[in-house]
This record gives structure tokens, sequence and C-alpha cells, in this order.
């Protein structure tokens, strides 16, 4: 039977004491300061008994414990190198140090958001989100092993304001034309495929001749290379999709194709060798290089040895992906549309990204017209 009763302890402090069998009729009780403290957590731990979930004070582990745990289930289901690194990132510089003595059991919903706000004073909100989301994995990881009755985290948002997000970086047309007539010819296969299809780098490095269909002018998007350069499928199902080619690229790959470095892996944009060129020789060696070629720079604020500036490539890879899906958009190709060609999970992420691009095109009065005639013609 759980019932609360009042007691005085051998120093003379007074406390309220919630006694309770769990799940296996064990006797377990638990000491609060106020009655209404006991009466609830009596309350939500019966409830917890009744499903099968409540796990006492005196068995819960500790946060850090149970981040070790989540870790070694990332390891035994083999996930990429690279999301385990940033898995042990997280428990090791922003979890355990703080939170990582807490026993799980004593995690609530206003002390989990408190934790939030305390990472929110150091840490930019997107980074907020994601150790937030790793903690949120941890406690899932505890429920599936029996150690957690609940997950605290599930009920703590982090806003993000729009003013946060920002516009993403992309040359401007102006600019990507002068990246385009500065690549030379070596790297036109590359940086135009990377232009005009909007593959992420990881999709461009792990691309195979097979993936690429020259006379249907489409390549298909099956694996990724990841930052240790092995290769593995996309992240997400979304990733898994068909990009139609124009004919300029499509001649620019057929040319390629004949002399193109060899290798086992039958890469598209292979190094010297045949094998997976990495993410940073493309930026050293390709892309930075005729940026500044093409004057698309920013100045580093430093000077050279002749006092003039030095200057530094402006974008990154990434930009000629969001170029691609500008082009798209001005085109007129639909918001779904723009989902599926840049492999995004959700409608929802494509708006986030690219919505204002949507937002008052120039041929919405056109159109706007054009309804008013044929309804008043019809």
């Amino acid at each position: 039977m759980a019932t609360v009763r009042k007691r005085e302890l051998p120093s003379g402090k007074i406390v309220w004491q919630a006694d309770y069998r769990d799940g296996a009729g064990k006797r377990r009780s638990k000491q609060f300061a106020k009655r209404k403290e006991a009466d609830d957590f009596l309350l939500t731990a019966r409830g917890e008994v009744r499903a099968g979930v409540h796990v006492a004070d005196s068995q819960s582990i500790t946060i850090s414990k149970a981040a070790d745990l989540w870790i070694e289930r990332a390891e035994n289901e083999k996930l990429e190198a690279s999301t385990i690194a940033s898995y042990r990132q997280h428990r090791d510089i922003h979890i355990v140090p703080r939170i990582g003595a807490v026993k799980l059991s004593a995690a609530t919903v206003p002390w989990v958001q408190s934790f939030a706000d305390e990472l929110a004073k150091t840490l930019s909100r997107a980074m907020v989100k994601k150790v937030l989301g790793s903690v949120s994995s941890i406690f899932t990881e505890a429920q599936r092993r029996g150690l957690a009755a609940q997950n605290p985290v599930s009920a703590v948002k982090v806003r993000m304001p729009k003013r946060d997000k920002g516009r993403p970086e992309m040359p401007t047309m102006a600019e990507l034309r002068a990246i385009l007539k500065a690549t030379p010819e070596k790297h036109k296969p590359f940086i135009y495929t990377a232009a005009f299809t909007g593959l992420r780098a990881s999709e461009l490095r792990g691309l195979q001749w097979s993936d690429i269909d020259l006379d249907g002018g489409v390549l298909h998007v099956l694996r990724r290379a990841d930052p240790y350069n092995k290769l593995g499928v996309p992240k997400s199902e979304a990733g898994t999709r068909t990009v139609p080619c124009g004919p300029m690229v499509i001649s620019i790959l057929r040319a390629w194709k004949e002399v193109c470095p060899k290798g086992e892996l039958d890469l598209v944009f292979p190094n010297g060798a045949g094998n997976v060129e990495s993410h940073a020789n493309l930026l050293n060696r390709v892309f930075w290089p005729i940026q500044v070629e093409a004057g698309v720079t920013v100045s580093t604020g430093a000077k050279d040895e002749d006092g003039n500036p030095v200057l530094d490539a402006k974008y990154s890879l990434h930009a000629l992906r969001h170029a691609a899906a500008a082009m798209w958009i001005d085109q007129g190709v639909t918001a779904k549309r723009i989902q599926v060609l840049m492999g995004h999970a959700s409608i929802q992420q494509t708006f986030d990204r690219y919505g204002y691009l949507f937002e008052a095109r120039d041929d919405d009065s056109a159109a706007a017209k054009a309804i008013e005639e044929r309804l008043i013609s019809a």
C-alpha cells in the first residue's frame, strides 16, 4: 500500500516520506520537504509502476553512465565514424562535465530547461539544440534498457528565431558566372556538376560512374563519402534521389569519363590514385583558388610583405548547392520538387532554408492579372 507519512529525523528535521512498492513488490521510500511534493511523487510513481516503467532512485544510474551506454549502442549499430565522434564530443565537452553526476531519476523537465538555459549562455542556439538532442537520445537508450521511466528532454524546446537562422550564403549570379568562367578545364567536371545539380560535397565525393545515366541526362544519389573518406549510404532516406543534368553538364561529364583517374571504386571525382578525394583538398586545391582567380574574395584584414591586402575565398562548397536551389526556384520549380531535388527530409526544411526565395516572385502580379482576366472572360 502506498502512503505518505510525516517523520522526524534524528537531526530534528521534519520530512514527508512516500512509501510504496515497486514493480517487483519491493518496498521503496523517498523523502520530501513538503507533503505536496511527496503526494505528487507518489501519484507519478504509482502510475509508472502500473505501466512497468518505474525506476527507484536507488536503482537509477547517472547520466554519465547512461551516456556511455548510448555511445556503446551507436558503436554496436556501426553508425558512421563522424556521427560517433560528434556524440562523444557532446558527451565529453558539454554533458558529462556539467550534469554527468546527476541520476536519471532526478532529471525533471524544469531541470533540463535550466540546463539548456545554462548552455545558451556560452553556446549558439543551434549547438544547444544539438546537445539537447544527444541528452534526449541518452534518456531514450536508458528507457530501452529499463533504466529510466521517462524522457524529460522531450518537453523542452529551444526556440530558433528566424533572425538566428539567417539566409544561406551563396554567390550572386555575377559571382557564379565569374567562378564558372575562371574554372580551369580539369576542374570543370566537378565545379559545374556541383553548381548545376545541387549535390552535397559528400555526395559528389561518393558519386560513381554507375550512378550517372549519360544518355538519360540524370544522376542517381545512392551514397556519400564521410569525413574519413569512407563510402556509405545517404544519411536519410530522402538523400537517395535522382537529379536531372543539363546537356552542358552531361557533355562535360562524358568527356571527363575518358580521362578521369581510374580506381576500384569507379569514382567520378576521385583523387589522382582513383580513391576518395578529401573535402579539404577540394577546397584548398580547387574551389578556393578558383574563387580567388575569379575575384570572389573577402579581405582577411591582414597585409602581405608588399603591403597588399590578403584575400580569402568567400564561399564554401555548400554555397554552390544553395546556388543551384536558387536557380531552380527562379525557374519556377515548386517547393515540393525542390525538397526532392535537394534531398531534404521534410518540406519544412526546404521552406526554412529557401522560403524567402519563394516569396514575392516577379511573376506574382502577372499571375494575379491572368487569373482575373480568365474569370472575367469566362
